[in-house]
Parts: structure tokens; sequence; C-alpha cells
């Protein structure tokens, strides 16, 4: 099972101290390396933007994270969607479920945002076509 931790603390707002590192190194080479016909960078790269999206929503002033919440979750229904299209692996779809579950806030929303840039760099190193 693919799992992430955002926080090491989340109490006092601690991050997982390898979680930009360590861990997104680890699942993007776990990821990476799951077959030719699954995980296209240019997929992956689909939920990366649209959390990005989300991000810069979040952050405007005036956002409703009550409004933005469902629309983060409702991701978890398009990695599943992808996946019964063997556009995605498994590993994939459990790695953005354990991130999309851990967030409750802006804060949180930027923490997963940032562990996505980071696996998606490494990504690249692990499956660069």
């Amino acid at each position: 099972m693919v799992t992430i931790n955002l926080w090491k603390d989340r109490a006092n707002r601690k991050l997982e101290p390898a979680l930009f590192s360590e861990t997104a190194e680890k699942l993007a080479k776990k990821i990476g390396g799951e077959g030719n016909n699954v995980n296209k960078s240019t997929q992956l790269r689909r939920y990366f933007d649209e959390v990005v999206r989300l991000t810069a929503q979040a952050k405007a002033s005036g956002a409703d994270m009550d409004l933005i919440l469902p629309q983060i979750h409702m991701l978890v229904a398009k990695v599943a969607y992808a996946r019964g299209r063997n556009l995605v692996s498994d590993s994939f779809v459990q790695m953005m479920k354990s991130g999309i579950s851990q967030v409750e806030s802006k804060e949180d929303l930027q923490v997963f945002a940032n562990f996505l840039e980071s696996f998606m760099g490494f990504y690249k190193m692990y499956r660069p076509k």
C-alpha cells in the first residue's frame, strides 16, 4: 500500500522532514517503474495541474474552503476513473487518496501541492518519456 504522511506533528504544524525528498523520490521511482502503458507523464501532470489550480483558488482572498474541499476530494473519483481506463496504476491512486485524505485546510492543500511538485520532478528523472 502506498501512503504518504504530510505532517510529522499536525497539531504543531511540523512537516514530515523527508516528504519532499526521500518520500517523493521513493514513490516516483516505484510509480515510474510500473509499466509503459500506465502513468504517462501527461496523465499524471493533469492531476498535479488540478491540485495547483485548486491551491491558487484557495489562496485567493475570500476563498471558501467549504467549496474547495469537495473539488479536492472529487480528484479521488477522477483518478479512480483513470485507473478504470488503465491510464494510471493502483499505486498512483493510493498515493493520491493518501494525500487528499489529509487535506483539511489551505495549508494542507499547499503542502500536498508541494509534495506533488517534488514527486513530478523525481518522476521525470525515473520516467523521462
